[in-house]
């Protein structure tokens, strides 16, 4: 190698262009695929499509047994992976490829040899550049290059990045580009940054913008583009208004000659060879790559300054068109092509043959890596679609989408579906995207969108072996993003070589995406009347008295609709029943029969030998459930299919995962397969019955959570195999966007939102009225001789309403007339705070029937909740704080002399609550019509109260004569004009609309899910939910508001245990609860230990911060967190920050009193002999592809003997540990450290963040809590303290978990309200009361937290009264029995102490209910 002569550098500014601007570089830059190309290369579309051409008569196309099914060759046998890949090093990586397959040393023969080293995204430029360097080192007389090169994963390995470091102390030029992983990014800048000055150049593509800083050629260098006297960066800011930065930059490679004119000579040439440098390196093909190298050697390596070299200019290919694998070259105009294409010869259609347009990234048909592209070509061919595949060389795919799928004459849609092949978001790639700009242009199309993925930074190989699936980078950017826009089915569909870094085809994938895409599109020419539909319902717990399961939903009220609607499109609905009860009626056949027995009604009988030919998959369930039958959904011979046709709608019912009765495979730390029953079910869809599409009813069914990878399926994963081909519309509850992005992700989903029932104040009623009452009468009378008697009336009521509990002041042993009027007005002021908190809480009431909105009414307590909290972002100040602001005080200071008790501050509070109320029912009531309902129309009236000052007020007359009447005008407007806004999105209902279009093909809308008061942007439903970017959260408002739960947490804990600190604090993180609050709880486990979460360049949180034990004022707090196993799936790199902020925290040498994280650790270390990073492991959750830890299952199926057994459950399924420093392995078993972990925990916690869910809600609350479990492992066998966060409401609450179940009880399970309301709903509100007891009776055999009155007031409610008896019995026996069942194993297990009279009773009930099931009669 010569030895290089340093050139000495001129000076230069450090200045930068500001990071925010540079930020969108990457994404943008790429768009330009030629500086001064204003005309095309004909020559090179030519050249370039013979290449293509060839590329598709030697195609790849792999066919791997995509799935976990054992090695996949001996191991004796040693093949060419095992040669490049290192078993040992960067052991639990997402790659262990060896760098060194793309290292070229030549044969120098005398001449000149340049050293180059690359770093880059992707591999599409290995097989590329390799070809361009050995034809250069073959035939080149002058130069010869050595070149190393590496993908920015592969220096996750500390090995890699060693290497790295040696190349760069000895190459002449440094390339990088698309380096955007922050942590990467951060190590290429680390290695650079020192021996930048003695490379003689370094060239940066589009990446982070510390890394744009390196670039350096010449006297050229990007901080030029700041410096504030620089030629360029003037130019810069005379373009920056339209567009920003980026634009500018753009504009700046494309007008080259007007801004070179303004520099000196020799700046000049070295900004124009930066912008060459960019064109041939977007040009891509080994020619444009030769000639970039001999360029950039000629320029600036020393040696080879006075040689004489011929290059080229760059070679330009078309910013967007249209290629094809076989195309003799590449297409600007959709006519010409369908010329060429119509007329092929290899190749013929039908004439109605679908079309579909297929989305390439430009990048891999230049560099010549577009086997994958041809693969997918030829399996849609095959199958006799005809495609359109378009290229854009940015990443605003809009455009050519715009220009080639439209029919250029009917200007209609000319495709049937897209199928997206980049994996991005269609506008913008990994740094910005514009969301509504795709929207709108996909809107325009309005056919299905699927968004397909690549796997960029695994081998095929290393995927297989992964039970991750996809790399979690790629989730973010390539699965999450693309579901902003509405994408679909993110099935991987390429792989890469681990050798040449060349992309191929996975023959089953493509083959599975083909088939889907297809069916897809037939939707879009199908006449309805022909077109099949399965209505799948869920059946959960397995009883007949569950069949119709769904969150919030009136399934079968909602399906009547549904049919009803469809009839109206010109489905063939069959003999439809004429009413919801017959409907129930056929589908359960006798509503009274149980579960297991044929009486629910069997559609489809199939045989053991049609089951074995037809599933394919059948024998990989032996191994858990034995050969078909089975006893599950079965009659011994034939596989049992539970439903009803009517003419081509089939309404099925899923089975269950049937080991919910078992408590042997309860504790298996794996979930089992599905078993025969239900594989038959969706063979008997695709197969048997044909289904054109299948509608999943309801939050949610089994489908999604079957083992398999947990993003990325392969053909081996179940929910893929259950699937098939079916086209997949899920109804999803708007609030539950995790488990709907599963669904999605999963099972191929298109989730579709439905309201949850409207929300009204929870009220007060029997005692709770009375003591409501009697505060009124002490604050009149207070100061009168009356005032003492009257708080012993109030202590005696509140004892009886068991409220005593709440409020530790109330002691009836004293009386009144003996306490001075401070204390009397503490104990009315409590007692007054607690009524105010139960009558004010939210309850949904009712079940939701799709379709139908609520009424005027309804819609009041839900829009003065989303008056109640401050936007900062629409600039909007809430209602509570513009009404304490006219009397001259701030909400804040209020609630906190509210949660103190003070009597004036609670009544004030109460009145401002009241004036809201007021106000917003005022405004409501001008919008509704004669019936009550909300009327679209109405709001057309409501514009005339937005405008000038002098109009009507949108509140009217609310506020005449009271306190607030001279409230802020201009700040209510402004908070009434959301409000109407918020009340046009309620009443703009599109549930059946939605399901119709995704019926007909066409694209769905998409739109967030999440709760409504906190973002109401989740209105209108029948949306196809998506979750947010994972990589944005948490926000700064979610650590502000993360940060007063975790003091307020801490310092009640301190408080109650006489100033001691807790040492640990066990907690939960819930995939949606994190994406309603943008990562409230994420924050909070940072803020116990002391860590702050922090943006990098691009905004994106990856990055931490040490917060010093002096601002943090307190002990770093160790946690032990459990994370859902939807968590898991959706926030991988989530998990990765916090083991990096735990580790983070106890590697910090300071005193052990402080850190306790640190003291555990270091216990741990020695106790169990691990280093202090594999001892500070804390983020647990359950193996990949398995959920929850079946707690819920045994309670819910009373299968389980003692506590100690729910205990093993939660042990052997949430002992899964993720390790930041090997993030490849996936969730490891990490039994002993979780055992250790927990046995120092003081305090276990869990956040309530939203009206609708509560802890007896649902059962994943207490299926996730360890208390009982901390107490069973702490060595001194002592109860941890447990707290449940409340910031359901503007005014952030810590209770007690004793307190949030009392008061979770008194609000919906006791109150008449509550169950009136789900009472109406008949058979299904009977098993959601139901399912309220069962949960209450879980946090008893978890926590011991429920107290005995809550049993024994349900009783009152529920089992004493016969005429209540009667209407559970009518509306759904199954439930009531089961009901029954609940009370009498409360009293069984030690939970609830009551009467012998009581016991007795409810014996008596449960052989009435059992006999009228049995059709016994007496």
């Amino acid at each position: 190698r010569v030895r290089r002569t340093r050139r000495k550098t001129r000076t230069q500014k450090n200045v930068m262009a500001s990071t925010s601007a540079l930020a969108g570089v990457f994404n943008n830059l790429a768009v330009s695929a030629g500086a001064r190309a204003t005309k095309t290369n004909v020559v090179a579309k030519k050249a370039f499509s013979a290449r293509a051409g060839a590329g598709k008569r030697n195609l790849t196309i792999v066919n791997v047994a995509t799935g976990p099914r054992g090695p996949l060759k001996k191991k004796s046998e040693s093949s060419e992976e095992d040669k490049i890949e290192s078993a040992t090093e960067g052991k639990g990586l997402f790659t262990n490829v060896d760098p060194s397959v793309r290292r070229i040393i030549p044969d120098a023969k005398g001449r000149v040899v340049v050293k180059v080293v690359y770093v880059v995204l992707e591999s599409q430029y290995q097989s590329s550049l390799s070809a361009a360097v050995n034809n250069l080192n073959a035939t080149n007389p002058k130069v010869c290059f050595e070149v190393s090169g590496y993908l920015l994963e592969e220096l996750r390995n500390p090995k890699n990045l060693a290497m790295l470091k040696a190349d760069v102390e000895t190459a002449n030029v440094f390339i990088g580009s698309l380096i955007f992983i922050e942590e990467l990014a951060e190590k290429v800048v680390e290695i650079v940054t020192p021996l930048r000055d003695q490379l003689d150049a370094c060239l940066i593509f589009p990446s982070m913008p510390a890394v744009m800083r390196l670039n350096k050629l010449g006297t050229f260098s990007m901080a030029q583009l700041g410096q504030s006297k620089s030629a360029i960066a003037s130019f810069m800011k005379k373009k920056k208004e339209s567009g920003g930065f980026e634009e500018g930059m753009l504009k700046l490679v494309r007008t080259l000659p007007k801004v070179l004119k303004y520099l000196p000579s020799d700046k000049a040439q070295d900004a124009r060879n930066f912008m060459n440098s960019l064109q041939y390196w977007l040009g891509g093909s080994s020619e444009n790559l030769e000639n970039f190298l001999l360029m950039i050697s000629k320029a600036y390596v020393p040696a080879l300054a006075n040689y004489d070299m011929e290059i080229a200019e760059p070679v330009t290919f078309p910013d967007i068109g249209i290629w094809h694998p076989t195309a003799p070259t590449m297409y600007e105009d959709l006519k010409e092509y369908l010329n060429w294409y119509d007329t092929r010869k290899d190749m013929k259609f039908a004439k109605d043959a679908p079309v579909v347009g297929i989305v390439l990234q430009r990048s891999h048909l230049v560099t010549g890596d577009e086997g994958h592209y041809s693969g997918m070509v030829a399996e849609l061919e095959a199958r006799g679609a005809k495609v359109v595949p378009v290229f854009a060389g940015g990443l605003d795919f809009s455009i050519p989408v715009e220009r080639f799928f439209f029919d250029p004459i009917t200007k209609n849609a000319f495709v049937d579906t897209v199928l997206s092949l980049t994996g991005f978001a269609l506008v913008g790639g990994p740094a910005r995207q514009d969301h509504p700009k795709a929207i709108d242009s996909l809107k325009k199309l309005n056919v299905p969108y699927m968004v397909t993925v690549p796997l960029s930074f695994q081998t095929t190989e290393e995927w297989v072996d992964s039970t991750l699936g996809l790399h979690p980078v790629q989730v973010a950017l390539q699965v999450a993003l693309p579901e902003l826009d509405g994408g679909l089915e993110p099935i991987i569909f390429s792989g890469r070589d681990s050798k040449t870094g060349k992309s191929h085809t996975i023959q089953d994938r493509a083959a599975q995406i083909a088939g889907r895409a297809l069916k897809w599109a037939a939707l879009r020419k199908k006449k309805n009347a022909q077109k099949k539909l399965a209505i799948t319902v869920f059946s959960f717990p397995p009883d007949k008295g569950n069949v119709g399961t769904a969150a919030y939903l009136n399934v079968f009220g909602s399906i009547y609709r549904v049919l009803q609607g469809l009839k109206k499109e010109g489905y063939d609905i069959g003999d439809c029943p004429g009413n919801e009860e017959e409907l129930i009626n056929s589908v359960l056949n006798d509503k009274e029969a149980k579960f297991a027995s044929p009486d629910l009604n069997v559609e489809y009988r199939m045989p053991v030998k049609e089951y074995e030919k037809l599933c394919l998959y059948q024998e990989d369930l032996h191994e858990n459930w034995g050969p078909p039958p089975g006893n599950l959904n079965s009659d011994g011979q034939n596989m049992l299919i539970y439903g009803k046709k009517f003419g081509n709608i089939f309404i099925g019912v899923q089975p269950t995962f049937g080991y919910e009765g078992d408590p042997m495979r309860l504790l298996f730390s794996k979930s089992a397969s599905p078993h025969h029953g239900f594989a038959a079910y969706y063979t008997y869809l695709e197969k048997i019955f044909n289904a054109d599409a299948v509608l999943h009813f309801g939050t949610h069914g089994s489908l999604e959570f079957m083992p398999g990878k947990q993003v990325g399926m392969s053909g081996d994963c179940y929910p893929d195999h259950l699937i098939g081909n079916i086209p997949n519309i899920y109804y999803y509850a708007a609030n539950n966007p995790s488990e709907a992005t599963i669904a999605k992700r999963r099972s191929y989903a298109n989730t579709i939102s439905y309201l949850t029932p409207p929300a009204e104040n929870a009220g007060l009623y029997k005692g709770l009225k009375e003591l409501k009452e009697l505060i009124a009468s002490y604050q009149g009378l207070k100061d009168s001789g009356r005032g003492p008697s009257i708080v012993n009336s109030i202590m005696t009521t509140a004892m009886t309403c068991n409220l005593d509990k709440d409020v530790k002041e109330i002691d009836i042993n004293i009386d009144a007339k003996d306490m001075d009027s401070d204390t009397r007005n503490l104990i009315v002021g409590k007692v007054y705070g607690k009524l105010m908190e139960i009558e004010s809480r939210l309850l949904p009431c009712g079940l939701h029937i799709v379709g139908c909105p609520p009424s005027a009414e309804e819609a009041v307590a839900t829009l003065v909740n989303i008056a109640g909290i401050d936007r900062e972002d629409e600039e909007i100040t809430a209602l509570p704080q513009i009404l304490a602001q006219v009397i001259g005080r701030d909400i804040e200071s209020i609630y906190r002399a509210n949660d103190a008790g003070i009597l004036d501050e609670v009544q004030l509070l109460q009145d401002i609550t009241e004036a809201s109320r007021v106000m917003v029912g005022e405004f409501v009531s001008k919008a509704s019509d004669p019936s009550g309902r909300l009327a679209a129309n109405a709001l057309g009236g409501l514009g005339a109260m937005f405008g000038g000052a002098n109009l009507a007020l949108p509140w009217g007359d609310a506020l005449k004569g009271s306190k607030f009447e001279n409230v802020d005008v201009a700040a209510c407007r402004k908070l009434f004009g959301y409000l109407r806004f918020c009340l046009e999105q309620i009443v703009t209902d599109n549930e059946l609309g939605a399901l119709t279009e995704a019926l007909e093909g066409q694209y769905v809308l998409p739109g967030p899910g999440g709760d409504p008061i906190r973002n109401p942007k989740v209105l209108p439903t029948g949306k196809n939910i998506h979750a947010l970017d994972p990589q944005a959260i948490p926000t700064s408002a979610a650590i502000a508001s993360a940060k007063v739960v975790v003091d307020r947490l801490i310092e009640r804990q301190r408080v109650e245990q006489n100033g001691v600190y807790p040492e640990s604090i066990a907690l939960v993180l819930w995939g949606t609860d994190n994406i309603k609050t943008y990562g409230e709880s994420l924050a909070q486990v940072m803020l116990m230990v002391g860590v702050r979460p922090m943006p990098d360049a691009l905004g994106r949180v990856n990055k931490l911060e040490l917060i010093s034990l002096e601002e943090l004022g307190r002990p770093r707090i160790d946690v032990v967190v459990n994370c859902s196993g939807v968590f898991r799936d959706l926030f991988v790199n989530q998990m990765n920050l916090l083991d990096r902020a735990v580790k983070l925290a106890a590697e910090q040498d300071e005193p052990l009193e402080m850190n306790f994280v640190r003291k555990h650790a270091l216990e741990q270390a020695e106790e169990l002999g691990l280093s202090l990073r594999e001892a500070a492991t804390r983020i647990f959750s359950n193996a990949s592809g398995s959920y929850s830890s079946n707690v819920n299952l045994a309670v819910e199926n009373s299968s389980w003997n003692d506590e100690s057994q729910l205990q093993d459950m939660y042990l052997n399924r949430k002992s899964f540990a993720f390790n930041s420093d090997s993030p490849g392995s996936g969730m490891e078993t990490k039994s002993a450290i979780f055992k250790s972990a927990l046995s120092k925990v003081d305090v276990t916690f869990q956040n309530l963040d939203s009206s609708e869910i509560s802890l007896t809600d649902v059962s994943h609350y207490f299926d996730s809590d360890p208390t009982k479990l901390v107490a069973s492992v702490r060595k001194d066998g002592k109860m941890p303290s447990s707290f449940i966060a409340d910031t359901t409401t503007a005014n952030a609450q810590v209770r007690s978990l004793s307190e949030t179940v009392r008061l979770d009880s008194r609000t919906k399970l006791l109150n008449p309200k509550w169950y009136e309301g789900m009472l109406a709903s008949g058979y299904e509100g009977t098993r959601e009361i139901q399912k309220r007891l069962n949960n209450t009776l879980g946090w008893s055999a978890t926590s011991g937290q429920v107290d005995n009155w809550v049993y024994e007031d349900a009783n009152d409610v529920y089992m004493k009264d016969p005429e209540m008896q009667k209407r559970l019995m009518e509306s759904n026996p199954n439930s009531f029995r089961k009901m029954v069942a609940n009370f009498l194993e409360a009293n069984g297990r030690g939970y609830w102490e009551t009467s012998e009279e009581n016991i007795d009773r409810l014996r008596k009930l449960y052989m009435e209910v059992e006999d009228k099931i049995e059709g016994v009669n007496n």
